[in-house]
């Protein structure tokens, strides 16, 4: 049997609370992130790159068609940025979908820095 039991009432009234316990956890390393780069070719046509923007990478049809300029003027655009999995799912999906379809479309990865 308990000799004494703390009532709200007994408590002590300080601040200080020993039955709260304070964990550090060990800092853990956010992964990597990737960056899904477009690149430029002279044959995939501008309708095909808004298209496959819109549909693996979500964007609505006005971002689409200024990220695909951007690919033609500067040869190349970043995507989206991932984790290295979701990253290399994306290139190997555009990769197959261009080939199915018989462009030379050209998507790749890069370790952000």
């Amino acid at each position: 049997m308990l000799e004494h039991q703390w009532m709200m009432s007994d408590k002590p009234d300080d601040d200080e609370d020993a039955s709260v316990l304070v964990q550090t956890r060990p800092k853990t390393k956010r992964p990597p992130l990737y960056k899904v780069l477009l690149l430029n070719d002279d044959y995939t046509p501008m309708e095909f790159v808004v298209h496959v923007l819109e549909r693996f990478f979500g964007m609505t049809h006005a971002e689409a068609f200024e990220i695909m300029l951007t690919v033609h003027k500067k040869g190349v655009a970043v995507v989206g940025v991932f984790s290295h999995e979701i990253a290399e799912t994306k290139v190997g999906q555009v990769m197959d979908f261009a080939r199915r379809h018989q462009h030379p479309l050209q998507c790749t990865m890069e370790r952000e820095e």
